[in-house]
């Protein structure tokens, strides 16, 4: 036939298309070449027509009556072809068993070879197909209803290519409507159009018709089998409905189909869709009654194990497929569509061995060994590394290296880690090639001496880390090594996830024992849990010896390490990952979120204007949670530093309308953080109209609200009424509250406490707390700071030292607020006893004073010209900053007095930069010595012996 077309009829061949001259149009008319035809081809000379000479004619015209002959020639082979290359095909049940790899076909083309066998219906059925691709559904079922008209024989396969298309599209609408004319025209359904109307309705969504169309196949005898529930499950998964699931096993039992692999899998993304760890642990013992694990379903099941945050059994199926990997049992291809397929018939054979169930038991590790080798390897053992990464090194060089590693009293493993993966490998004198994996007994000795930073159970993979295991590998194909890889990545990234850095290292050493090069997916996951277990200083020492290795991190790697500078508040190393970010995922806004955070618990706004504009350039979208983090960092202009004024509050009103101007751009409403940080900036900035307008707009938008949220916010605006001093704004807000019914805490009573000090009524604070406690609540620490600034509004000291007394003796948990809160009257008031009273009561209570507490003694003292008792207080109670207790004090002595007495100029910037953050109270103790010292006072280690404390003492005492 090929003979015939190329002498005949066919001059011209690219290819890639047959070039026809239809005589009647003299149009050229192309047939696309494909599959067998076109190898075919390829293979066979172009012969010439022997009417050419020297230069062949543009074409070669067809006769009269060839254009039929030749097409209806072309159509009888091409469909010949394709019937062979699909009846190769999985259509089958359980012919092969595919695993996903990375690589997915993004075509969306048609079977051609699904034409049928009529030429006309094939040509209309492209047309349908073009008017669907390009929405004109009206078109395409006019010519689906004049798809009858052009031949009255029709069959299933003259509507083929249309329902393949519903079903990968998905249009189950239009397949229905298919369906439903092949019914009219009383259309024998064949086997491929029922699986292509039931993949339209599962992957379309339509799960109630698709079980229907279920029901219907097994009411009218149709062919029922495994492949068809499969689609139908894994419509449901991809769906969300788990209400037929149920119903769908029940068919397979009655209609006798059994569960194939593939069956098995649809139910485990079903079970991890649920979180329904339990149902994964049944289908496992149920899988390994009747079949012995696969190991592209060994490596499902890990993945289902991972995401569940079963470890354990993760760990166990891991080693399950190793197993399987090292006995040489698993074969693993890559098909054409680049999923990975085992060469095994999934056929399930249920066993009579009653502990052949056993033999699989994820709880039975021990029963697992290394079979299917009997051969011993002595000597040295031949690995599977790449030339390139080895490193030349002698073997007494080597053995030095050892020594040094064992002389360490801390094993450090990250630079073991460096040792390995830069490809130190040791050599014996055997030959290139032959090596001694002494790393590895490196590696044991480190695991002994560093067991407190690396507490691991080595017996759960001994057998695997040992040299046979890496001799094994080395024969095994490149899928089976990516299939471990990817297994080995979801059991570290789980462990991150669950903050279990032991194993993480443990398996990332693993793998490198086994010759398992790790991927940049590896070392994302390591670093993820090394920064969870370690920190991200430990962290960044992994993405150093990546830099090393010249193996450029992801940059889901580097959103991590800016997270985790984020959180520890290192914003210089946050901002600089962050900017090595490239990606576009809308994943990546948490990244910047979490830094904009830091730079408001830091209050650097600018810093957060310059993350805002890299999101920009990104131009990733932005979520609630950055407009709720933007109105806490650009709600205000001065405060705290300075109060608000006419200039700061046309600015704030500015930014506040370009925040909401954006979120309604992309969308966004406000959310309940939102609307509370907004009111707050709005309190602080002292835009008090501003904040109850805000307020009225969170109660109409937010109705929904918790009650206790909803408090929240009120207490919000309490609090900025009452240091804006508008009590009577707030006492009408409270009231306001009361009449609503919404519920009050012991803040709400606190802070209207607070507001009766500007009343100057201790009888209305007394009122307030005979309400507080009818409705349960008990006064705690801020309501006695709260009486107590009632009391000192009114001058009366002597009833805020008693009812200081009081909480003592109440067992109220006291802090140095409430005593700064006495201190700060009695210094507005030049009422010194009652400062030396609360200072005493302070030591007496062990509460380490503050700076404040230090400014308003020192200033009494100082504003009463007593000056050298200034000086003495402000010496004791500096050094009772450091520690009230002296037998501390005499242990920080010699380390603190060199940086007091130190006469170097740049001392103090040190003392400054060395207890900056959370130790600034020992910093400015510490100055405060020095500054004591420059003015010609001795310095004191033991202020219990001070004449100023002792009459302190002394004074309480009667």
């Amino acid at each position: 036939m090929i003979d015939l077309l190329l002498s005949r009829h066919v001059f011209f061949i690219n290819l890639k298309a047959i070039l026809f001259i239809l005589p009647s149009s003299r149009r050229p008319f192309y047939l696309p070449l494909t599959g067998s035809l076109h190898s075919t081809l390829r293979r066979i000379p172009l012969r010439r027509p022997p009417s050419a000479a020297a230069a062949p004619p543009p074409f070669m015209h067809l006769g009269p009556s060839g254009d039929r002959l030749l097409i209806f020639v072309m159509r009888r082979y091409l469909i010949g072809i394709s019937k062979l290359e699909f009846a190769q095909q999985a259509w089958k049940n359980g012919v092969r068993r595919t695993q996903p790899s990375h690589a997915f076909s993004g075509s969306h083309d048609f079977n051609i070879y699904h034409l049928g066998d009529n030429v006309g219906t094939g040509s209309v059925q492209l047309q349908v197909v073009n008017a669907l691709r390009k929405g004109d559904r009206q078109l395409a079922s006019k010519m689906l209803l004049d798809l009858g008209e052009v031949n009255d024989k029709l069959s299933a396969k003259d509507f083929a290519c249309i329902l393949e298309y519903c079903a990968r599209t998905p249009d189950p609408l239009f397949a229905m409507e298919t369906w439903k004319i092949m019914e009219d025209k009383v259309i024998d359904i064949n086997k491929r159009s029922c699986i292509f109307i039931l993949q339209a309705f599962s992957k379309g969504g339509y799960i109630k018709e698709a079980f229907n169309w279920l029901n219907f196949l097994a009411e009218n005898d149709r062919m029922h089998y495994a492949p068809m529930f499969n689609i139908f499950l894994s419509g449901c998964w991809s769906s969300k409905s788990f209400n037929h699931v149920d119903h769908c096993l029940e068919l397979m039992e009655n209609q006798l189909v059994g569960k194939s692999e593939i069956t098995h899998w649809e139910l485990l993304k079903l079970a991890v869709l649920q979180r329904n760890l339990s149902a994964v642990h049944e289908i496992w013992k149920e899988y390994t009654r009747y079949y012995s694990p696969s190991v592209i379903m060994l490596r499902k099941f890990i993945w289902c194990y991972t995401k569940l945050g079963d470890l354990d059994s993760g760990n166990a199926a891991l080693k399950h497929l190793l197993v399987l990997a090292r006995q040489g049992s698993a074969s693993l291809s890559i098909s054409g569509t680049g999923n990975y397929q085992s060469s095994a018939v999934d056929i399930p054979i249920p066993t009579k061995e009653k502990s052949y169930e056993n033999r699989f038991s994820l709880d039975n590790l021990s029963s697992l060994t290394l079979e299917g080798n009997p051969e011993k390897n002595e000597g040295p053992i031949e690995v599977s590394m790449d030339e390139s990464s080895m490193g030349h090194h002698s073997i007494m060089k080597n053995l030095e290296l050892k020594k040094s590693f064992e002389s360490r009293s801390k094993f450090n493993i990250i630079d073991a880690l460096l040792l390995k993966i830069n490809g130190n490998t040791f050599f014996n004198e055997l030959g290139k090639g032959r090596c001694i994996p002494v790393a590895h007994t490196i590696f044991d000795g480190a695991l002994r001496i560093d067991s407190s930073n690396f507490q691991v159970k080595q017996e759960d993979f001994s057998e695997l880390s040992s040299g046979k295991m890496q001799q094994g590998l080395e024969m095994t194909s490149h899928p089976l090594k990516n299939l471990l890889r990817w297994s080995f990545n979801d059991m570290i990234h789980a462990c991150a996830q669950s903050s279990n850095y032991q194993m993480a290292e443990q398996l990332f050493l693993q793998m490198l024992d086994i010759g398992l090069k790790p991927s940049k997916h590896t070392y994302d996951g390591f670093v993820k849990a090394a920064i969870e277990g370690k920190g991200v200083d430990y962290g960044m020492k992994v993405v150093k010896m990546m830099q090393e290795r010249n193996i450029k991190p992801y940059d889901n790697t580097f959103a991590v390490l800016s997270v985790g500078y984020s959180r520890t508040l290192e914003l210089d190393m946050a901002e600089s990952f962050s900017d090595k970010i490239s990606d576009k995922l809308p994943k990546n806004i948490h990244t910047f979120n979490t830094l904009l955070a830091a730079c408001g618990f830091m209050d650097e706004p600018e810093r957060a204007v310059r993350v805002l504009a890299k999101i920009k350039r990104l131009k990733i979208k932005l979520n609630i949670r950055t407009y709720e983090l933007m109105f806490a960092l650009f709600g205000t202009v001065n405060v705290p530093y300075e109060r608000g004024n006419i200039l700061s509050h046309m600015d704030v009103s500015k930014r506040i309308g370009a925040i909401e101007m954006d979120m309604m751009k992309n969308g966004i409403h406000h959310s309940y953080a939102s609307m509370k940080n907004l009111i707050r900036a709005l309190g602080a900035e002292g835009m008090i109209q501003d904040m109850l307008r805000y307020l009225d707009i969170a109660e109409n938008l937010l109705w929904q609200t918790d009650a206790h949220q909803t408090n929240d916010l009120y207490n919000i605006v309490l609090h900025a009424l009452v240091k804006a001093k508008e009590r009577h704004k707030a006492i009408e807000v409270f009231r306001s509250m009361r009449s609503c019914g919404l519920p009050a805490n012991v803040a709400t009573y606190n802070i209207m406490i607070e507001c009766c000090s500007m009343l100057k009524c201790f009888k209305s604070a007394c009122a307030i707390i005979s309400l507080m406690l009818r409705e349960g609540f008990y006064p705690q620490t801020l309501t006695y700071t709260a009486l107590i600034k009632v009391l000192l509004a009114n001058e009366d000291f002597e009833g805020a030292l008693n009812l200081l007394d009081q909480s003592h003796s109440e067992a109220i948990q006291l802090d140095v607020q409430l005593f700064n809160t006495i201190l700060r009257e009695a210094y507005i008031k030049r009422r010194i006893d009652v400062i030396e009273l609360v200072v005493e009561s302070m030591h007496r209570e062990k509460i380490q004073p503050n700076p404040t507490s230090l400014w308003y003694t020192f200033s009494a003292y100082v504003e009463s010209d007593f000056h050298s008792t200034a000086m003495e207080a402000l010496q004791v109670l500096s050094m009772r900053m450091i520690s009230e207790d002296n037998e501390i004090l005499q242990a920080k002595k010699s380390v603190f007095e060199e940086l007091v007495l130190d006469e170097d100029l740049d001392v103090e910037l040190e003392i400054i930069r060395t207890f900056k953050g959370s130790q600034e109270f020992l910093a400015t103790a510490l100055m405060n010595l020095r500054w004591c010292a420059i003015m010609g006072y001795s310095i004191s280690w033991s202020p219990e012996e001070s004449q100023w404390a002792k009459r302190l003492a002394s004074k309480v005492s009667t």
